[in-house]
Parts: C-alpha cells; structure tokens; sequence
C-alpha cells in the first residue's frame, strides 16, 4: 500500500468513525424512546412505531435534500487548495452558498410541519387501529416543533462534514445522550408534579434536546476561527437564483430519493399495523436494529463522498477514485461482520427490547431478516452517495422509485396479505423484509455498475 493511499485511508477511517459516533449517539434518541416506550406499555411501543415511521420518513426526506449540499460545498473547499485568486474565490462562494442555504431550510420546515401536522389522511389511509391515532397524533404534533430545529443543525452538521472537521458535531451529539435519556424517561414515565405522556413524553425530550443542540452550534459558528473565511454572520442578502436553483436540482432528487428509500422502509410499519399490536411491536424492533447497522455505511458514505468530491474540486481525479475504492472496501467489510453478528445474537438481542413473549417470537427471526437486508442496504446507500459527487442523482431516484416502492414495498404487501406468484400469504413482518432485500440488492447492483462506467472515463 503506498504512502498516500495509506494516508487516504486514515483521513476516511477517522472522518467515518467521528460521524459513526455522532449518529449513533442521534440513533440512540430512537433506541432510548423505543426501550421506554417498550416498557411503559405495548400500546405505547406501537403508537411509537407507527409515529417515528411518519415523523422519519418526512425529517430524513428533508434532510437529504440540505445533505445533498455536502458534495457541493466540499468540492468548493477542495478547489480553495488552487492557488491564487481562485481559493479566495472558492471561499467567498462557499459563504455566499452556506447563507442562501437558509432560504432552502425555511422552505423545507414549512412543508415538514405542516405534513406532521395533518396526519389524519395518511393514517386512515393506511388503516392504523383507531385506538392508536390519537397517541401517534400527539407524538407527531410535539414533534412538527422540533423539526426546523433538527434540519437547521442538519446544515450544521453537512457544513463541518464538507469541511472535514466532523468531531464539533459528534461532541455536541454525544453530550446530548445525557440530556435526552433522562427526560425521556421523566416525559413519558412521569414524576415531579409531571402527568405520564408515554410516547408524546419521547418527543417533548427529542424537542428540548434539539433546542440546546442548536443553541450550542450558533454559538460555535459565531466564535470559532474555523468558520471566519466565510462570513456566515453577514446577511444572506435577497434569494439567489443561481445558487438556490443549483440547491434544487442536485438536492430535490436526493431529497426524493431518501423519501423512497425511507418511505419503502418506514410505511412497512403503517403495513404492519394491520396484523396486530404485537406484530407492530416486533416489527419496531427489526426497525431499530435496522437504523442502528445502517449508521456504519451512513458515516462511511459521508467519509467518502466529501473526500470524493474535496480531490475532484481540487483537480485530483486519481485521488478521486482512490477515496472511492477505500469507502467500497470499508463498507463491504463491515456490512459482513455486523450481519453475521446480529444473525448470531439475535434471540438476546430481542429479547432486551420485547414486551411480551408473542411478541418476542416474532421479533427472533425477524432479525435474522434485517441482517440479509443490511449487507445489500450499506452497499446501494455508499453507492447512491458517490454517484452524487458527479451530480448524478435523477437515475439513482428512478431505480428506488422501481426497485424500492415496486418489488420491495409492494412486493412485500402482496407476500404478506394476497401472496406472490407461488408463494402465499404469510401474514408476517418477515415478508415486507424478504422483499426489501431483494430490492436493495437490485438498487446497489445498478448503482455500482454506473460507478464503474463513471470511474473509467474520470
């Protein structure tokens, strides 16, 4: 291994494991809430599942759309290594580009509350028992506050990543956990002189948590030296035309393409829901771990892309492909080994989270599911990430659009209710995770071919 691939690999390594921690640590808001919820009632632990599918398939769709700004702000960063006039200009563009971000984020926090507001359609849509729509209605009021919070620390968070200096982030989300679990557990639970909210009580915490975070990164943009060559505190001036309709067309098709690829997820939960709360249960379960595992190929997407992008800003092409090779490696290698080790501890792993025995023996081989879904998952969203770096991102949405929503949402409806082809019903969560598999696994094939073709003519 040469010297600069060995460096290469140590930048990526080190960048991914500082996301990874940040995100596991935002993850374990929904582990926290789910274990909470889990033990105050299984009424609640549905209400949840069902509400934290609504509330992240309409948070992660907007958030993909600022997080599709990552490789066109590191691609900037990357061309302030040219000399001259050109890194100045580099500069000066990225701060004109990061203060019109903010007209993209009040567009995005309207749209989000005002859909987390309203879900009264979605859910008779999707037929959840009506005993439930009342606690999910709560939850997802409670959380229509916290959302323009939670994406305006999204900017921040997709700033520092461009930039590779992750670990402000990670800091402030780490310290979080001691903010977030105890008021979950007070809000839901109950006690000085506070009424129990159950699973409303989850999103009070979340609300609260992400004020302060927010509070703690405006503090540090205004004072840290990192951020002054881009005068971030100037006015935004008046909406930028160019720049903004640049956010729309590399960040709408992302955004689109997370809402299928989170949508083809999440609504398995409102699918669920027919079978029965303890169906609901289990299916949560699977869920969680799911989010969890998928927060290694996650950090290494983000690792990667914003190298990929910073050596093509640059003029460094062979770098370029470098970075892609070593996000490959590193997502292969550890999508094996997390899959092989929740297919071995998955019957412990169940039952630290399941509220009954039904549901426990459903939730047991569930997993074993998430773990074959996990190996294509981490390889398809590596995929979708780089190909974003060579701004291609209306391809990516078509393949979801057909793979994800058509053999993996609806394929699994069919196996699970009317039967497939010469399979019958199963009448399981099992089959909308049998599904998805083979679904993801189609969508990283794609993706990974039009990859090799891109790297070939770079």
């Amino acid at each position: 291994m040469t010297e600069a691939r060995k460096s290469e690999l140590g930048i990526v390594t080190r960048h991914a494991l500082t996301v990874l921690a940040g995100q596991l640590a935002t993850i374990a808001y929904g582990v926290t809430d789910t274990l909470v919820a889990g033990r105050y009632s299984e009424a609640s632990l549905a209400a949840l599942s069902v509400g934290a599918a609504i509330y992240m398939s309409v948070y992660v769709s907007l958030m993909g759309v600022l997080q599709a700004l990552l490789p066109v702000w590191a691609e900037l960063h990357g061309a302030s290594r040219r000399e001259g006039g050109e890194a100045a200009a580099a500069n000066r563009n990225l701060g004109h580009s990061l203060r019109q971000s903010i007209y993209l984020w009040a567009g995005l926090s309207l749209l989000g509350m005002t859909l987390l507001l309203t879900p009264g359609p979605l859910l008779a849509w999707a037929e959840v028992p009506p005993a439930l729509r009342g606690e999910v209605t709560h939850y997802l009021t409670v959380l229509a506050l916290a959302l323009p919070v939670a994406l305006l620390f999204r900017l921040f968070a997709t700033l520092n990543q461009s930039l590779g200096h992750p670990q402000l982030v990670t800091w402030l989300q780490l310290g979080s956990l001691g903010l977030k679990i105890p008021l979950s557990l007070w809000f839901a639970w109950g006690g000085l002189g506070l009424n129990p909210q159950g699973a409303a009580g989850c999103a009070w915490a979340t609300l609260v948590t992400q004020l302060v975070l927010l509070l703690l990164a405006l503090w540090l943009l205004r004072t840290r030296p990192l951020y002054r060559p881009y005068q971030l505190w100037h006015r935004p001036g008046r909406p930028d035309g160019r720049v903004l309709a640049g956010f729309l067309r590399m960040g709408l098709p992302s955004g689109l393409s997370i809402l299928v690829e989170v949508t083809s997820f999440t609504l398995m939960a409102l699918f669920v829901a027919r079978l029965g709360t303890a169906a609901a249960a289990s299916h949560q379960i699977a869920a969680n771990v799911a989010s969890v595992l998928y927060m290694m190929p996650l950090a290494i997407g983000i690792a990667s892309s914003a190298r990929t992008s910073y050596w093509l800003g640059a003029n460094q092409p062979a770098r370029a492909r470098q970075a892609v090779r070593i996000g490959l490696g590193l997502v292969a290698g550890s999508a094996l080994l997390l899959a092989a080790l929740l297919a071995l501890s998955r019957g412990p792993l169940a039952a630290l989270y399941a509220p009954s025995t039904e549901t426990l023996a459903l939730a047991t081989p569930l997993l074993a599911w998430v773990a074959l879904y996990h190996l294509f998952d981490g390889l398809q969203s590596l995929g979708a990430f780089l190909l974003r770096c060579w701004r291609i991102t209306v391809t990516p949405l078509l393949i979801y659009g057909v793979l994800l929503w058509g053999l993996g949402l609806y394929g699994g409806y069919r196996l699970a209710y009317t039967g497939l082809g010469p399979w019958p019903a199963m009448a399981t969560p099992a089959a909308f995770w049998a599904s998805g598999a083979a679904a993801l696994l189609l969508a990283a094939s794609a993706f990974w071919f039009m990859l090799w073709r891109l790297l070939r003519k770079t």
